[in-house]
């Protein structure tokens, strides 16, 4: 019997130094001190009977037993997770979700996400990071976010990726803009108005620039923006045409404040996922991922 001589707040001390990369960083997302933080990982040390880290001017850098025990003490506070659950005790988990999504889910089912997820996990505070998903995957690939809701395709090869939903993309415009023409307007005639759209770099806006180099279309009158929030109230306004993700514009055109305009041309679709590294991330992460998608299918597009 252990006893008492290791205690799950040691090897959570342990995991949260690993992860967040020094004691400062661990005892905020533990709720703790860093002299607490401290003294737990040299108790486990010295009950052990191991050096599991070095410490080094404000980093930290483990041993060689220290990565192997690492694993297993992801293990034991994995199955003490598995055991509250089984105790039907979720609201016991005390810890934080670290959550980067697109600007797309935020304004659309993210709050009827964290409704769910916090009615469950109500002691699971989470810290919220809205971006681009190419910025949120290098969150992700770092160690800096647990679960990112983003789009592909990836350049990191990280854990799961499970399949969200798909999303089309449409060009709305405001009806008094559209006028008659709402029933189809060709490319040609379209990008000779203003036209608001993502960023720059983002895939939609890449395929615009190729589709219109090919047809030696001009691009001058594209307004690119960062915030998809300003390119749904500029259509509003009836500053131009908007090439936006349909679901981020549902309730304006059910209101008649936008209607679909038709055309020849419309970049891929977004196919958004649920990633995070199972390997490193409490169990309720995966439980969060599932959330998500019972929460993305249930949001009617």
């Amino acid at each position: 019997m252990i006893k008492s001589r290791i205690t799950l707040k040691q090897l959570e001390a342990f995991v949260g130094v690993v992860d967040m990369g020094s004691f400062r960083k661990a005892a905020a997302i533990l709720g703790t001190t860093q002299p607490n933080i401290s003294s737990r990982i040299s108790s486990l040390e010295e009950n052990l009977g191991v050096i599991l880290m070095h410490r080094d001017a404000g980093s930290v850098r483990l041993t060689e037993k220290g990565k192997a025990l690492l694993v297993s003490a992801r293990q034991v506070l994995w199955n003490a997770e598995a055991f509250l659950e089984a105790a039907e005790r979720r609201d016991l988990v005390e810890d934080r979700l670290r959550l980067g999504v697109t600007e797309l889910i935020a304004c659309t089912w993210l709050h009827a996400f964290l409704r769910r997820f916090r009615e469950v996990y109500p002691s699971v505070g989470v810290e919220l990071e809205v971006g681009l998903s190419s910025e949120i995957e290098k969150k992700l690939a770092t160690g800096q976010i647990d679960l990112a809701l983003q789009i592909g395709p990836f350049d990191y090869d990280i854990g799961s990726a499970l399949p969200l939903r798909t999303y089309r993309y449409a060009w709305i415009a405001a009806p008094e803009l559209a006028g008659d023409n709402a029933g189809h307007r060709p490319m040609t005639a379209l990008l000779k108005s203003p036209v608001l759209t993502h960023g720059r770099h983002t895939l939609a806006t890449r395929e615009l620039a190729k589709f219109a180099e090919a047809g030696n279309l001009a691009t001058d009158q594209i307004v690119y923006s960062s915030s998809l929030a300003s390119c749904v109230q500029m259509a509003i306004d009836g500053v131009g045409f908007a090439l936006l993700p349909a679901a981020l514009v549902r309730d304006q055109l059910k209101a008649g404040n936008l209607v679909e305009v038709a055309t020849d041309w419309l970049p891929t679709a977004l196919e958004f996922h649920a990633r995070f590294d199972e390997s490193r991330v409490p169990r309720f992460v995966s439980v969060a991922a599932g959330y998500a998608i019972e929460t993305a299918d249930a949001w009617d597009e």
